[in-house]
């Protein structure tokens, strides 16, 4: 991973960019060496966490008011990539966080002084963050269902009760955004809940092909007692799952991280491998070259297409609301785009690709998890052929 090359350099800007990305590939080769183990142990990255809290990394969308680097969606891509370079699971488990505060500071759906105040605790103490949306029974927010999670009010306190899915990070959050329907209007409220709540706790439930140190295990609230301002915010009536958030390019930034990462390993193993039927390493074979281009040109596209819509985000403010379509087709084209790169420096490297000893495999287990995040490709397919027809 060592020394950048020209994917890095065709996406830096301006010496800020270089520098954010330089320290954060610094960060990405201490997390690669620890990735293979994580990924066996299905283990949460603890070690790689503590980096992130020592260099910084956990208050780069936090505003500079409140002690953070503000930095702008097309810098957090930036750090995105790198840091799923060295390790997925930590690239998109740091994305949900440092999004979720990205959010919080650009919707200003939450009260000033609660957001000052967790903001705050990120800079000071590291604190760590997250929403809890999906449910077994609701299924994904993305498609708009209605949480089963409930909340009724007691005196000047809330009732919980309600089971979380896919909640990332879980073993190290210090507060959960919880999603719940309240009882007595029906509204769907969103609650800020300390780790340390009584009633709550963790269902180790996630056991998956790829993404495995995510630890994105099973949040259970059981009659769970928070103070009558936990309630942040109320989801508007016209709130929609399509609604334009930016902060989510997170994902497909993780995904191409990986694909790079993939790719850098093929172009190296070319140059190295050497069978005894070939008087040259196989990186001279020409159709070992027309892998490594179609894998250049797909993650040059991709890329480019993913960073020109960051900047049109971070510079035109008042598009906001119309770049959904936008940044949908970024999630499916660089996902997909990912899922190919992967698949052909697979092919590159053949039968040796399948190694555990090798980190392609866990790339290929890895990239597909993209598929799952959202907007899912049917729900992006639909928005684009309901527009077409609407015009």
């Amino acid at each position: 991973m060592k020394n950048m090359n020209f994917l890095d350099e065709m996406v830096i800007v301006n010496k800020s960019h270089r520098e954010l990305r330089e320290k954060a590939e610094k960060l990405a080769e201490k997390f690669a060496e620890r990735a293979a183990k994580n990924d066996q142990e299905s283990s949460f990255p603890f070690e790689n966490f503590s980096d992130l809290k020592t260099e910084g990394f956990l208050k780069l969308t936090v505003p500079k008011k409140y002690g953070g680097n503000e930095i702008s969606l097309y810098e957090f891509l930036l750090v995105q990539e790198k840091i799923a370079e060295g390790d997925g699971a930590t690239g998109l488990s740091l994305g949900w966080h440092n999004g979720i505060v990205m959010d919080l500071s650009e919707s200003k759906k939450w009260d000033e002084r609660t957001f000052e105040r967790i903001c705050e605790e990120i800079v000071a103490e590291g604190k760590l963050i997250n929403s809890c949306a999906s449910e077994p029974a609701a299924g994904s927010p993305a498609r708009g269902g209605k949480p089963k999670t409930t909340a009724r009010k007691e005196g000047n306190s809330w009732i919980i009760n309600g089971h979380k899915s896919f909640t990332s990070l879980a073993p190290i959050l210090d507060y959960f955004i919880v999603t719940a329907t309240i009882e007595e209007t029906g509204e769907v409220g969103e609650y800020l809940v300390p780790k340390g709540a009584e009633g709550l706790s963790i269902k180790e439930t996630w056991d998956t092909i790829g993404m495995r140190a995510t630890r994105s295990d099973d949040l259970l609230l059981h009659n769970v007692k928070v103070e009558k301002d936990a309630l942040v915010s109320i989801r508007q009536a016209t709130f929609s799952p399509s609604t334009p958030k930016g902060w989510l390019l997170h994902i497909p930034a993780c995904y191409l991280g990986v694909a790079i990462a993939a790719r850098n390993f093929a172009v190296k193993y070319a140059k190295e491998y050497q069978p005894a039927s070939l008087s040259h390493p196989i990186s001279e074979l020409a159709e070992v070259r027309r892998k490594t281009a179609e894998m250049d040109l797909e993650l040059t596209s991709a890329r480019h297409f993913m960073y020109s819509v960051a900047k049109k985000w971070d510079e035109q403010p008042h598009l906001h609301e119309q770049m959904g379509h936008e940044l949908a087709a970024v999630k499916y084209v660089a996902t997909n785009s990912a899922i190919k790169v992967v698949d052909l420096a697979m092919r590159i490297a053949g039968g040796q690709s399948l190694r555990k000893e090798y980190p392609l495999e866990r790339y290929y287990r890895d990239v597909r998890c993209g598929l799952h995040n959202p907007p899912a490709d049917d729900i992006t397919l639909k928005i684009f052929g309901d527009r077409a027809f609407q015009e």
